[in-house]
Formats: structure tokens, sequence, C-alpha cells
């Protein structure tokens, strides 16, 4: 995939998705799921899923140049780099089963790019594509005072489309279930790896570093939007956690500002065992508000 492509995609796909964005008058999940009759009236073919940015800077303390030794032709990392999500779903059928359940096609591309190395073309470092099938059931729960806005199971693969030995990928199940509870809107996920054999697996560490889950929160003021999401894999022994954090801000129409902090294993498939510090600014698709 061509830098001219991706860049083009990117900017095709912030405009297709902010005219589907729906009134502020429900909560986040709401919305975002289309869980009400309002928010399902809308006839857009592609809505939000992930967050949606572009980080025209970031600064990476710890980039992972030992993945790319013995690599032809070699190849040197800069701290600073560039980094951007692009992350739409379109639904498949509402309504399904002759229930609650709603089946989504998602899709989520994260991509880092050393664009300030002038002297080897500024070439991608990394672009991982994540697609992935998911049934979401509507529900109407309450647990320790929050509501249960809906339980959804995906299937999903994840690849950073190289060959070997840059190649990494893995399949999961996952489960997440949204809780609301005014300005807070959280989601607990869980996976597991499947369609692997172990014995020819290529990737066979993820799951250490990985963990099993994660866990994330957004909380909303005024029309800025606090972001944490955190994962472990819950081995003592062994520990490896990841922790990000995000404030974004308005600025105008659907575009806001954001300020976004990572620490940790697992921000990208080639860095999924290697510790990175990385903060970024640019610009964030407002999904919200």
């Amino acid at each position: 995939m061509s830098r001219r492509f991706t860049v083009l995609a990117g900017a095709a796909l912030l405009a297709a998705l902010a005219p589907g964005l729906a009134a502020a008058d429900a909560s986040y999940f709401t919305r975002l799921w289309e869980l009400d009759e309002a928010s399902r009236a809308s006839r857009s073919v592609f809505s939000p899923y992930h967050t949606t940015y572009v980080l025209p800077f970031t600064s990476n303390c710890s980039p992972n140049r030992a993945v790319f030794e013995g690599v032809e032709p070699p190849r040197t990392l800069m701290r600073s780099e560039a980094a951007f999500q692009l992350s739409f779903k379109a639904r498949l059928r509402q309504d399904a089963f002759g229930g609650r359940v709603d089946l989504w096609l998602g899709y989520t591309q994260r991509a880092f790019w050393q664009v300030y190395d002038i002297e080897e073309s500024a070439p991608f470092r990394e672009i991982d594509h994540e697609p992935e099938i998911i049934a979401s059931v509507r529900t109407r729960f309450r647990v320790l005072g929050f509501d249960g806005r809906f339980v959804q199971i995906a299937v999903n693969h994840q690849s950073n489309g190289l060959t070997k030995p840059l190649s990494r990928n893995w399949n999961r199940l996952i489960a997440n279930v949204g809780l609301e509870r005014g300005p807070l809107s959280l989601l607990v996920t869980g996976w597991v790896r499947v369609f692997f054999k172990p014995g020819e697996n290529e990737n066979p560490g993820l799951s250490r570093y990985a963990g099993y889950g994660e866990l994330e929160a957004f909380y909303f003021y005024r029309g800025h939007r606090f972001g944490a999401r955190f994962r472990d894999n819950l081995n003592f022994r062994f520990n490896r956690a990841a922790f990000q954090a995000d404030w974004a801000f308005p600025l105008f129409a659907r575009i806001g500002g954001i300020v976004q902090a990572y620490f940790g294993y697992g921000e990208s498939l080639l860095d999924f065992d290697h510790r990175v510090s990385r903060i970024g600014v640019g610009i964030v698709l407002r999904d919200w508000d």
C-alpha cells in the first residue's frame, strides 16, 4: 500500500464519517452503536468505530531498532515520527436473529510513519490492519450504578502485512461489555487467541505481552474527552502492561485536538515485545458531543 493511497484514504474517511455523527442528546455508546431509535435512523453507510486521529508529531523515547537488525535494505529509526489511526464500521444487518442483535463489519488501520526521515524517503515503519465481524446485543441491565448498554462478540484478525522476519499476525475471539454512568463510559474487553497452531505459529509470544483483555474509559466534560486504556497480562512473574492516556478537546466543527501518551508493550504488532514510551499531538475526529 503506497504512502499516497493511505493518506488519501484517511482524508476521504474523515470527510465521509463526519456527516454521519449523531446528535448529542443520547449517551456516547448509544450514539456510537445506534442503540436508540433516533440513532438507528441514520442512513450513513459508514460510522465511527475506534477513535480516528492523526498525530503529525510523536516522540518515542525508545524506538525498537533491534527488530530491523539484519533486514535488507538496512533501516534506521528516528525517535520522531507521525502516527495515525483510521477506524470505521458498517452495519451489515439490523435486528438480526429476530431480536436485539446488530451485525457489523469493522476495520481499523494504525500506521507509524517515519515522515521526518527524508534521507530514506520517509518510509512507513509499520501499518497494522484489523478487520473484524461484530455481533452487538443491545442490553438493559444495571450493575454498580452503571447502565449496561451492550454485549458484543467479535471475530478479529490483526496483521501488519509484512513478510518474514517482520510478519506479525493473530486471530482473536473478543467479548465486550459497554457500561455507562453519567459522563463516564467504560468498555470492558476480553479475548482469546483462535485459529492458530502453536507449533507453527510465527508469533508465539504475542499473548504473553498483549495479555487477554483491557479496560477502556472515557470521561466527557464541556466538549472535552478524557480517555484511558489499560492492559495487563495478569502474570505476576512475567508482568507486561500498557497504559494509554488521551485528552481530546474542541477545535472547530467535528475536528478536535488531541494529546496522546502511551507507555508499555503492544502498541503495534512489531513492538508487541518492546517497551514503548511515546507522546504525540494532533487532530481527532470528534465522534462525541
